[in-house]
């Protein structure tokens, strides 16, 4: 077999480097012990968080011809204590989170307490607390909790922003932690894989756009645990992996801490947590772009649309604004502008300096608050992994659109075809094909008949959803 000479290159200098390190084992012994004085430190502000729930079925009526239905209810009632129309199902699940406060403020994820009826809080010692949700966050998948205790050990937050990929990160939690039988907390030890990372995990309003990517060990049960750097401090909530097994494979997910940071004290205190609002459609400048619109660089974000009486538009932006800075602060990506924009208290007005026709433009624009996500029923099916429902007048007028015909997408299966096309939930979809769908029931009876590839209109533009050949029938 024949060696490639790249491999061989690499294998030399890896074997120059070995006897250096050799040298100073004390580095080594130095970094270990790091580790146990930050398992040390944050360990006892760890906790293990116990949720229930009650889930309603509704059961379907078994007609019986030969028995009367009252007679057969009184049966099951006698028996079972219940309707047989219902059914309550008890459902139990396990979670971490992070003492950030002495007085018994707990950290974690919102989706570990969704729901939830009771909730039980186990400190490493083993004592056990009730737990009552003081706020939650579906956006951020964040939560406070209170147990009733004083003077705890609370865990130091850090700075999220000045993380980089390649640092060291330790992953603290409780995974599987009824399987062994402790509520001493684990950690396990990797590095930043990458920062800003973006992932979409079904249908649902939390925002996952800039998350923390980490080698360290996840595992179910970690969910809403610090990922930790290596002065101790928390950077990041453990939130999600990314698995094909269910178990841990390298990559796994954090919000960042500073998200916390700016919403937690609405969190302790029962407060509604506001996003800040423009109402615009916006895209990074590609080299295209930036000689079509005669921009110096490929900074900033250019304005596809304007939403009818949102902020931006009352502020006086337009199509084919080119925006390079917000507050003060120059914007880079349509990244760095949306986290901005999210962050910012809503009334507030801040000066917004943008390019147009070439020339510069200085406004002011007032943040307004994002609207809630509808929860209006989706579809009865996907169709290339895509389900709408219908676009209401309240929707219409949200997104600048002057009438409610169209529809609107309510989810978006991932690695669909419309997934990979790069459609997205909450935009309205106006043609398939070149033909007008104005209802749900239009869009079922178009699509309904299209074979191979459908061209998708959108108020961004046009979509090419691919069908595969497990998509054909």
């Amino acid at each position: 077999m024949k060696k490639n000479p790249w491999f061989l290159a690499w294998v030399f200098l890896a074997a120059a480097v070995v006897p250096a390190r050799a040298e100073s084992p004390d580095a080594a012994e130095q970094l270990q012990q790091r580790f146990v004085e930050i398992a040390k430190k944050v360990g006892p502000a760890i906790v293990s968080i116990s949720v229930e729930t009650t889930e309603r079925l509704a059961l379907r009526r078994v007609p019986f011809s030969e028995f009367d239905d009252d007679l057969f209810e009184r049966f099951f009632r006698d028996f079972y204590g219940e309707s047989p129309q219902q059914r309550e199902y008890k459902q139990k699940g396990l979670g971490t989170g992070v003492i950030i406060d002495p007085a018994g403020y707990i950290l974690t994820n919102e989706h570990v307490v969704h729901g939830a009826d009771k909730v039980t809080v186990t400190l490493p010692d083993g004592r056990e607390f009730k737990g009552q949700i003081k706020g939650a966050d579906l956006r951020s998948d964040l939560a406070v909790i209170q147990i009733d205790a004083k003077n705890l050990p609370a865990a130091e937050l850090g700075d999220s922003d000045q993380i980089k990929a390649g640092q060291w990160a330790i992953a603290a939690g409780n995974p599987f932690g009824w399987a062994v039988g402790s509520a001493e907390p684990t950690i396990t030890v990797g590095v930043v894989s990458a920062v800003h990372r973006s992932i979409r995990l079904g249908g649902d309003a939390r925002d996952y756009s800039d998350l923390i990517q980490t080698d360290a060990a996840i595992n179910p049960g970690n969910s809403g645990g610090p990922l930790v750097n290596l002065q101790g401090q928390v950077i990041g909530i453990n939130v999600a992996i990314f698995s094909t097994t269910g178990g841990y494979q390298g990559i796994g997910f954090a919000i960042p801490v500073n998200v916390a940071r700016a919403i937690v004290g609405d969190l302790i205190h029962g407060k509604k947590v506001l996003y800040g609002w423009l109402g615009i459609s916006v895209q990074d400048v590609t080299p295209e772009l930036k000689e079509h619109f005669k921009l110096p660089s490929q900074e900033g974000v250019i304005v596809a649309r304007v939403m009818e009486g949102s902020p931006a538009g009352k502020g006086g932006l337009k199509d084919g604004d080119v925006i390079l800075s917000l507050a003060g602060q120059p914007v880079k990506n349509v990244r760095e502008l949306l986290k901005q924009v999210a962050r910012m208290k809503v009334g507030e007005k801040a000066p917004l300096g943008a390019v147009r026709g070439g020339r510069p433009v200085q406004l002011s624009v007032e943040i307004g608050e994002r609207p809630q996500e509808d929860s209006e029923p989706q579809g009865e099916k996907s169709w290339r992994g895509l389900e709408v429902s219908e676009l209401t007048p309240e929707r219409a007028r949200r997104l600048g659109i002057g009438k409610a015909e169209g529809v609107i997408i309510s989810a978006v299966e991932p690695d669909s075809a419309a997934d990979q096309a790069g459609l997205q939930m909450g935009e309205p979809i106006f043609e398939v094909n070149r033909r007008p769908v104005r209802s749900a029931k239009e869009f079922s009876d178009v699509t309904a008949k299209v074979r191979g590839d459908a061209l998708i209109k959108t108020p961004r533009g046009y979509f090419v959803l691919k069908e595969s050949s497990a998509q054909s029938e």
